[in-house]
């Protein structure tokens, strides 16, 4: 059995999808570390963090941001869900950079909150850093 040449990309979130599309490469932010998919890969089913998911299509790279979800990997597929997610050139930057601003301010002050409220501002902080990070990363690159 020869291994395809490309993986078939879906790439949803409960709004849209995002990418339905063959490409070469995957790269995704898994619980347990970043993991690379290419076309043959093994089954695999993998919870995905806050961070930064790439997929290439020749020498072109597409960068997103992901607030968690999942991957099914297959041989010829990665189906990727995520409830919130964003292609880096929809990031808002002085959005991201506002909501960075009021998560480093909850957290600064850490004393007088309780620990959900902490806990909140922490992945708000996350989020808005993955932000800034992806559309910053994907303006150098294009």
């Amino acid at each position: 059995m020869s291994l395809p040449k490309s993986i078939r990309l879906e790439f949803v979130t409960p709004e849209r999808p995002l990418a339905a599309e063959e490409v070469d490469e995957v790269v995704l932010p898994g619980e347990d570390g970043d993991f690379g998919v290419l076309p043959g890969h093994a089954p695999l089913l993998a919870a995905l963090r806050i961070g930064m998911m790439w997929y290439r299509k020749g020498t072109e790279r597409h960068y997103a941001f992901l607030n968690g979800g999942f991957a099914e990997v297959l041989p010829e597929r990665v189906s990727v869900l995520a409830q919130i997610a964003e292609r880096a050139e929809d990031i808002d930057e002085a959005r991201a950079e506002a909501a960075k601003r009021r998560a480093e301010e909850r957290l600064a002050k850490a004393a007088a909150i309780n620990e959900a409220d902490y806990e909140a501002a922490r992945l708000s902080a996350m989020r808005a850093i993955a932000r800034l990070q992806i559309s910053r990363h994907s303006r150098r690159r294009g």
